[in-house]
Protein backbone atom coordinates (compact mmCIF):
# COMPACT_ATOMS: atom_id res chain seq x y z
CA UNK A 1 0.00 0.00 0.00
CA UNK A 2 1.82 3.51 -1.10
CA UNK A 3 1.88 6.11 1.66
CA UNK A 4 -1.32 8.40 -0.20
CA UNK A 5 -3.24 5.59 0.37
CA UNK A 6 -2.19 4.68 3.46
CA UNK A 7 -2.58 7.95 4.79
CA UNK A 8 -6.63 8.29 3.10
CA UNK A 9 -7.07 4.69 4.89
CA UNK A 10 -6.18 6.04 8.43
CA UNK A 11 -8.41 9.03 7.97
CA UNK A 12 -11.09 7.20 6.77
CA UNK A 13 -10.64 4.67 10.13
CA UNK A 14 -10.04 7.72 12.20
CA UNK A 15 -13.71 9.59 10.81
CA UNK A 16 -15.27 6.36 11.81
CA UNK A 17 -13.81 6.13 15.14
CA UNK A 18 -14.75 9.82 15.51
CA UNK A 19 -18.19 8.72 15.01
CA UNK A 20 -18.31 5.43 17.11
CA UNK A 21 -21.18 5.61 19.69
CA UNK A 22 -20.38 6.80 22.83
CA UNK A 23 -22.01 6.98 26.44
CA UNK A 24 -20.42 9.26 29.44
CA UNK A 25 -22.10 8.01 32.44
CA UNK A 26 -22.03 10.70 34.94
CA UNK A 27 -21.03 10.53 38.65
CA UNK A 28 -24.26 13.06 40.80
CA UNK A 29 -24.78 14.04 44.51
CA UNK A 30 -27.44 11.76 45.72
CA UNK A 31 -30.31 14.22 47.02
CA UNK A 32 -32.80 13.88 49.99
CA UNK A 33 -35.24 16.30 49.33
CA UNK A 34 -36.85 17.92 46.23
CA UNK A 35 -34.41 20.49 43.90
CA UNK A 36 -34.15 22.01 40.67
CA UNK A 37 -33.22 19.06 37.93
CA UNK A 38 -31.55 21.56 35.13
CA UNK A 39 -29.49 23.46 38.09
CA UNK A 40 -28.32 20.02 39.33
CA UNK A 41 -27.66 18.63 35.45
CA UNK A 42 -25.19 21.96 34.85
CA UNK A 43 -23.74 21.10 38.43
CA UNK A 44 -22.62 17.56 37.30
CA UNK A 45 -21.69 17.92 33.69
CA UNK A 46 -19.09 20.73 35.58
CA UNK A 47 -18.08 17.93 38.13
CA UNK A 48 -17.42 15.50 35.64
CA UNK A 49 -15.68 17.56 33.30
CA UNK A 50 -18.13 17.20 30.24
CA UNK A 51 -19.71 19.66 28.26
CA UNK A 52 -22.77 18.95 25.71
CA UNK A 53 -22.24 19.00 22.34
CA UNK A 54 -24.85 19.62 19.67
CA UNK A 55 -26.56 16.26 18.79
CA UNK A 56 -26.00 14.75 22.34
CA UNK A 57 -28.42 12.75 23.40
CA UNK A 58 -29.46 13.40 27.08
CA UNK A 59 -30.48 10.43 29.60
CA UNK A 60 -31.78 10.76 32.88
CA UNK A 61 -33.06 8.20 35.67
CA UNK A 62 -36.69 8.74 36.29
CA UNK A 63 -36.22 8.18 40.14
CA UNK A 64 -33.84 11.07 39.91
CA UNK A 65 -36.33 13.32 38.81
CA UNK A 66 -39.07 11.97 40.81
CA UNK A 67 -36.52 12.79 43.81
CA UNK A 68 -36.35 16.27 42.32
CA UNK A 69 -40.40 16.50 42.73
CA UNK A 70 -40.52 15.22 45.93
CA UNK A 71 -42.11 11.77 44.61
CA UNK A 72 -41.56 10.07 47.66
CA UNK A 73 -44.22 8.95 49.61
CA UNK A 74 -44.42 6.94 53.54
CA UNK A 75 -46.27 4.06 53.04
CA UNK A 76 -46.73 3.88 57.18
CA UNK A 77 -48.98 7.04 56.54
CA UNK A 78 -50.82 6.10 53.47
CA UNK A 79 -54.62 5.51 54.51
CA UNK A 80 -55.68 2.44 53.10
CA UNK A 81 -59.07 2.15 51.18
CA UNK A 82 -61.79 -1.28 51.31
CA UNK A 83 -60.48 -1.64 47.78
CA UNK A 84 -56.70 -1.43 48.65
CA UNK A 85 -57.32 -4.10 51.56
CA UNK A 86 -58.59 -6.43 48.85
CA UNK A 87 -55.55 -5.85 46.32
CA UNK A 88 -53.07 -6.31 49.22
CA UNK A 89 -54.48 -9.67 50.16
CA UNK A 90 -55.08 -11.14 46.62
CA UNK A 91 -51.37 -10.34 45.58
CA UNK A 92 -49.69 -10.51 49.08
CA UNK A 93 -49.00 -6.83 49.57
CA UNK A 94 -48.42 -4.81 52.38
CA UNK A 95 -51.58 -2.76 52.03
CA UNK A 96 -50.03 0.93 51.57
CA UNK A 97 -48.34 -0.26 48.68
CA UNK A 98 -51.45 -1.53 47.24
CA UNK A 99 -53.37 1.77 48.08
CA UNK A 100 -50.49 3.65 46.07
CA UNK A 101 -50.49 1.15 43.22
CA UNK A 102 -54.43 1.54 42.85
CA UNK A 103 -53.99 5.41 43.14
CA UNK A 104 -51.20 5.47 40.80
CA UNK A 105 -52.57 3.24 38.08
CA UNK A 106 -55.47 3.45 34.74
CA UNK A 107 -56.38 -0.28 35.06
CA UNK A 108 -55.14 -3.09 37.00
CA UNK A 109 -54.77 -6.51 34.88
CA UNK A 110 -54.18 -9.18 37.62
CA UNK A 111 -50.77 -10.31 38.83
CA UNK A 112 -48.77 -12.83 41.37
CA UNK A 113 -48.08 -12.69 44.43
CA UNK A 114 -45.86 -9.61 45.26
CA UNK A 115 -46.33 -7.81 41.34
CA UNK A 116 -49.38 -6.14 40.51
CA UNK A 117 -49.73 -5.86 36.19
CA UNK A 118 -50.94 -2.28 36.23
CA UNK A 119 -51.27 0.50 32.85
CA UNK A 120 -50.47 4.20 33.67
CA UNK A 121 -50.31 6.91 31.56
CA UNK A 122 -49.62 4.72 28.61
CA UNK A 123 -47.09 2.89 30.14
CA UNK A 124 -47.75 -1.30 31.33
CA UNK A 125 -45.80 -2.48 34.68
CA UNK A 126 -45.32 -4.32 37.24
CA UNK A 127 -46.81 -2.08 40.45
CA UNK A 128 -47.33 0.98 38.75
CA UNK A 129 -43.62 1.68 38.52
CA UNK A 130 -43.65 2.23 41.89
CA UNK A 131 -39.76 1.58 43.44
CA UNK A 132 -38.22 0.82 47.26
CA UNK A 133 -34.83 0.51 46.29
CA UNK A 134 -32.88 3.89 46.47
CA UNK A 135 -35.47 4.65 49.10
CA UNK A 136 -35.72 4.90 52.52
CA UNK A 137 -37.53 2.27 54.75
CA UNK A 138 -40.72 2.54 54.58
CA UNK A 139 -41.12 4.92 51.63
CA UNK A 140 -41.41 4.37 47.79
CA UNK A 141 -40.69 6.62 44.75
CA UNK A 142 -43.12 7.13 42.39
CA UNK A 143 -42.88 7.81 38.70
CA UNK A 144 -41.96 11.52 37.71
CA UNK A 145 -45.28 13.56 37.17
CA UNK A 146 -45.62 14.89 34.38
CA UNK A 147 -42.43 13.11 32.30
CA UNK A 148 -42.92 14.30 28.88
CA UNK A 149 -43.10 18.50 30.08
CA UNK A 150 -39.83 17.66 31.97
CA UNK A 151 -38.37 16.26 29.88
CA UNK A 152 -39.27 19.58 26.95
CA UNK A 153 -38.31 21.46 29.88
CA UNK A 154 -34.87 20.70 30.10
CA UNK A 155 -34.36 20.59 26.17
CA UNK A 156 -35.62 23.88 25.69
CA UNK A 157 -33.52 25.58 28.92
CA UNK A 158 -30.33 23.48 27.26
CA UNK A 159 -30.76 25.24 24.14
CA UNK A 160 -31.67 28.73 25.21
CA UNK A 161 -28.20 28.78 27.23
CA UNK A 162 -26.27 26.89 24.69
CA UNK A 163 -27.92 27.47 21.47
CA UNK A 164 -27.80 23.30 21.07
CA UNK A 165 -30.11 20.74 19.88
CA UNK A 166 -30.18 17.82 22.34
CA UNK A 167 -32.64 15.05 22.54
CA UNK A 168 -33.75 14.54 26.42
CA UNK A 169 -34.66 10.58 27.54
CA UNK A 170 -36.22 9.40 30.90
CA UNK A 171 -35.40 6.17 31.44
CA UNK A 172 -36.62 3.55 34.25
CA UNK A 173 -35.97 -0.28 34.41
CA UNK A 174 -38.36 -2.64 32.99
CA UNK A 175 -38.72 -6.49 33.19
CA UNK A 176 -39.44 -8.46 29.45
CA UNK A 177 -41.62 -11.10 29.40
CA UNK A 178 -39.85 -14.34 29.70
CA UNK A 179 -36.51 -12.67 29.74
CA UNK A 180 -33.60 -12.76 33.31
CA UNK A 181 -32.83 -9.12 34.25
CA UNK A 182 -34.18 -5.64 33.55
CA UNK A 183 -33.49 -3.28 31.29
CA UNK A 184 -33.87 0.37 30.20
CA UNK A 185 -37.55 1.61 28.76
CA UNK A 186 -37.89 5.11 28.08
CA UNK A 187 -40.99 6.74 30.16
CA UNK A 188 -40.80 9.84 28.13
CA UNK A 189 -38.59 11.72 25.69
CA UNK A 190 -38.16 14.90 23.87
CA UNK A 191 -35.88 16.54 21.12
CA UNK A 192 -35.57 13.12 19.27
CA UNK A 193 -37.57 10.97 17.43
CA UNK A 194 -39.03 8.43 19.58
CA UNK A 195 -39.59 5.61 16.95
CA UNK A 196 -37.75 4.62 13.40
CA UNK A 197 -40.86 3.50 10.75
CA UNK A 198 -38.86 0.62 8.83
CA UNK A 199 -41.76 -0.39 7.02
CA UNK A 200 -41.46 -0.71 2.80
CA UNK A 201 -37.44 -0.51 3.34
CA UNK A 202 -35.79 -4.06 2.32
CA UNK A 203 -34.64 -7.00 4.68
CA UNK A 204 -31.13 -8.49 3.57
CA UNK A 205 -33.13 -10.66 0.89
CA UNK A 206 -34.77 -7.69 -0.63
CA UNK A 207 -38.33 -8.50 1.12
CA UNK A 208 -40.04 -5.49 2.29
CA UNK A 209 -40.76 -4.72 5.78
CA UNK A 210 -44.46 -4.63 6.47
CA UNK A 211 -44.67 -3.95 10.35
CA UNK A 212 -41.26 -3.06 11.62
CA UNK A 213 -40.48 0.48 13.28
CA UNK A 214 -37.45 0.61 15.74
CA UNK A 215 -37.99 1.60 19.17
CA UNK A 216 -35.18 4.61 19.03
CA UNK A 217 -35.71 5.83 22.00
CA UNK A 218 -35.79 2.54 24.10
CA UNK A 219 -33.15 1.58 22.77
CA UNK A 220 -30.55 4.24 23.82
CA UNK A 221 -32.72 4.02 27.47
CA UNK A 222 -31.23 0.37 27.40
CA UNK A 223 -27.48 1.16 26.48
CA UNK A 224 -28.06 4.34 29.02
CA UNK A 225 -29.00 2.26 31.62
CA UNK A 226 -26.66 -0.13 31.52
CA UNK A 227 -23.40 2.06 32.09
CA UNK A 228 -25.71 4.22 34.40
CA UNK A 229 -26.17 1.21 36.72
CA UNK A 230 -29.12 -0.21 38.84
CA UNK A 231 -28.03 0.08 42.34
CA UNK A 232 -25.34 2.51 44.80
CA UNK A 233 -23.53 3.67 41.74
CA UNK A 234 -24.94 7.02 42.25
CA UNK A 235 -25.13 7.60 37.79
CA UNK A 236 -28.60 9.12 37.41
CA UNK A 237 -27.14 10.75 34.05
CA UNK A 238 -25.45 9.86 30.79
CA UNK A 239 -24.97 11.45 27.93
CA UNK A 240 -25.51 9.39 24.60
CA UNK A 241 -22.92 11.55 21.68
CA UNK A 242 -23.06 10.26 18.54
CA UNK A 243 -26.22 7.36 18.64
CA UNK A 244 -27.38 9.01 15.09
CA UNK A 245 -31.26 9.04 16.30
CA UNK A 246 -33.12 12.04 14.78
CA UNK A 247 -33.27 15.25 16.51
CA UNK A 248 -36.40 17.31 16.26
CA UNK A 249 -38.12 20.42 17.67
CA UNK A 250 -41.79 19.41 17.58
CA UNK A 251 -43.37 18.27 20.89
CA UNK A 252 -43.54 14.53 20.97
CA UNK A 253 -46.74 12.92 22.62
CA UNK A 254 -47.24 9.53 24.35
CA UNK A 255 -49.06 8.02 22.05
CA UNK A 256 -46.35 7.42 19.96
CA UNK A 257 -44.13 5.49 21.86
CA UNK A 258 -46.91 3.00 23.19
CA UNK A 259 -49.78 1.05 22.37
CA UNK A 260 -53.10 0.10 24.47
CA UNK A 261 -52.20 -2.67 26.18
CA UNK A 262 -55.45 -4.71 24.42
CA UNK A 263 -53.13 -4.04 21.08
CA UNK A 264 -50.34 -5.42 22.69
CA UNK A 265 -49.26 -8.91 21.16
CA UNK A 266 -47.97 -10.67 24.72
CA UNK A 267 -51.79 -9.40 26.35
CA UNK A 268 -53.46 -10.70 23.77
CA UNK A 269 -51.76 -13.67 23.25
CA UNK A 270 -52.29 -14.76 27.12
CA UNK A 271 -55.34 -13.93 27.02
CA UNK A 272 -57.02 -15.88 24.98
CA UNK A 273 -55.60 -19.30 25.09
CA UNK A 274 -55.76 -22.15 22.52
CA UNK A 275 -58.56 -24.00 21.83
CA UNK A 276 -58.72 -27.74 22.79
Amino acid sequence: MGLKAFQNNKKEKESIDFMQLTVFPLLAERMNKEFDIFQELEITLKKNEINLEDGDVIVISTKYVSNSQGRIVDLEKIKVSEFGEKIADEFKLKPGIAEVIIRESDKIFGGIGGFVITSADNIMAPNAGIDKSNAKKGKAILYPKDPYLIAEQIRRKIFLKLLIHVGVILVDSRLMPARVGTSGVAISCAGIEPVLDMRSKKDLDGNPLKVTFQAVVDNLATIANHKMGEGGESKPFAIVRNSGAKLTDRKINSSEMAIAPEQCVYVRGLSKPPKN
